[in-house]
């Protein structure tokens, strides 16, 4: 049975809403809401980026479920939620959307920082970055 906390845990090709995100997490108890959004940056390692690629593995969803479970129950949270883009992304795109709602605010920091460090750690979505200088690299690939 699903932690009653998980909220959301979705991999999207569309672009994501930090306000969609807010809205499953409403909860008159929470007294903190931790936000992380990750952004597509135009640079990585002293190189200029131009553009990149996200792709998931088909279990990756269920990965991205799990580490949301785990979260919860490892967390004295009142809300969790984490959302993926995948697809082609833009410099400024929105890449990643995980937070956590809770009594206070030291937990949910503590479990929105434990979201996103496993999530990025666990869950199997793999970077394709396209350099400026026309080399490319794939981060987190098997």
């Amino acid at each position: 049975m699903p932690h009653p906390a998980v909220r959301l845990a979705a991999i999207s090709e569309e672009p994501l809403s930090v306000a969609g995100v807010l809205e499953c997490l409403e909860d008159p108890t929470a007294g903190g809401l931790v936000l992380f959004v990750g952004r597509v940056r135009d640079h990585d390692h002293g190189q200029g980026v131009t553009g990149l690629s996200y792709s998931a593995h088909p279990t990756a969803l269920d990965r991205l479920r799990e580490v949301c479970e785990r979260v919860a129950e490892e967390h004295d949270v009142t809300g969790v939620a984490a959302v993926h883009r995948v697809g082609d992304l833009a410099i400024g795109d929105l890449a990643v959307v995980v937070a956590t709602t809770a009594g206070h605010r030291g937990s949910s920091f503590e479990a929105s920082r434990a979201l996103i460090d496993t999530l990025k750690a666990e869950v199997p979505i793999w970077k394709h970055q396209r350099f400026t200088d026309g080399s490319d690299e794939w981060v987190g690939s098997p």
